[in-house]
């Protein structure tokens, strides 16, 4: 799928869904109406059956945040915050295809996928202190849970800069491969996910973020709990497993 004007689109094929970043002669920033136009994309995925999300960029670059012009101006759009909010929550499993630089608000973007996969010429850094911008809450707390403390005040106390190696040592990364692998790499990804039993991994998906932020509800776990250990799937897991054959999961 292809938009012309430059705003993310979106292609939803079978169980995986895909956003992309269309703007690679300005580091795929995203101003106002690039923020509302995700926000509508991740309404219809979470609508959708589609257990995967891919979010990739196009050009050198994966991501480098909001348009810094247009902060200055004091236009905030739908909210870059609220948007990289929805991306944590929303209901599929995000997978965030780094093909280049990820920088500024486009590191927790990266940050609020479930899984990373960069290439060598992968490098980011946050340079929220040298514009004299104070980053938000749940931002600050997905660098301090996925990165550890120090590596967060280093990048946000410092602007540091990581390259790729650094990136999967600290990680950043899930994975690192080559520029040609990427896309086969992000497809296997993709493909390992979505043959999942769906209740299942999309329960402990949310379940595990909210752990990461300190606010599981355990009533709602037991219930998500509860219902996968009642669902046609976990019988279908069962029988698969002893007739040595891949299951086929209906999310029920």
């Amino acid at each position: 799928m292809t938009d012309t004007s430059g705003l993310p689109s979106l292609a939803i094929e079978g169980r995986v869904a895909t956003i992309t970043f269309q703007r690679p002669d300005v580091a795929n920033r995203l101003g106002p109406d690039d923020l509302d136009e995700i926000h509508r994309h991740i309404e219809t995925v979470n609508a959708s059956e589609a257990l995967v999300l891919r979010i990739r960029g196009t050009g050198k670059y994966f991501c480098s945040g909001f348009d810094i012009g247009k902060l200055a101006a004091g236009q905030r759009g739908s909210g870059f915050e609220e948007l990289v909010n929805a991306v944590e929550d929303c209901r599929p499993v995000t997978i965030a295809a780094l093909n280049g630089g990820v920088y500024g608000g486009g590191t927790d973007l990266a940050l609020a996928c479930d899984f990373r996969v960069g290439v060598p010429t992968t490098d980011m850094f946050m340079p929220a202190a040298r514009l004299g911008l104070h980053f938000y809450k749940r931002g600050m707390e997905r660098y301090v849970t996925r990165l550890g403390l120090d590596t967060a005040k280093r990048l946000f106390l410092t602007a540091a800069r990581l390259q790729s190696d650094e990136l999967l040592h600290c990680g950043f990364l899930t994975s690192l491969v080559d520029a040609a692998d990427l896309d086969a790499n992000v497809d296997a990804l993709s493909e390992t996910v979505a043959s999942m039993a769906p209740l299942a991994v999309l329960g402990m998906k949310k379940h595990l973020n909210r752990i990461a932020r300190g606010v599981l509800d355990v009533e709602e776990l037991a219930v998500d709990v509860a219902r996968a250990a009642q669902s046609a799937d976990i019988k279908e897991g069962a029988l698969a497993w002893r007739e040595k054959r891949k299951p086929r999961f209906q999310g029920n």
